[in-house]
């Protein structure tokens, strides 16, 4: 796991694939590009290198999640070993928000409503970031 210094370092949206923190490299450029991704309280762009000891913090939903990098890997690692390659930083609050309000409930309407407005739909693109 211990590279040299020149190969310590990774691209952004890579490493928060590669680590499994999103399912698929577009989304995680899409995140960075949102801004819902920061290096060290910085927003930070998908190609931006990553570096071990450096703290990022990634909004997934409701829950914002602080990771340290502890190295970067070649390739996409296995969920098991995802551990290996950073230090999960994330207060139990953060998670507990999450498992107290549901997606359900956010996403709920009023019975009659109808589908929701364009205004509706950027309203949940908001919040679900």
């Amino acid at each position: 796991m211990n590279t040299s210094p020149l190969e310590s370092a990774g691209r952004l949206d890579k490493w928060l694939w590669a680590v499994r923190i999103f399912k698929t490299r577009s989304l995680a450029c899409a995140a960075c590009r949102a801004g819902s991704v920061a290096v060290n309280d910085l927003p930070a762009k998908p190609a931006r290198d990553v570096r071990p000891g450096e703290t990022i913090k990634v909004q997934l939903g409701l829950v914002q999640r602080t990771l340290k990098v502890v190295d970067v890997p070649r390739s996409r690692v296995g969920a098991k070993l995802g551990a290996h390659f950073c230090n999960d930083l994330t207060p139990p609050e953060e998670f507990a928000k999450g498992r107290q309000l549901p997606v359900q409930q956010l996403l709920a309407r009023e019975k009659g409503s109808g589908r929701p407005t364009k205004r509706d739909r950027r309203l949940l693109d908001t919040i679900f970031g």
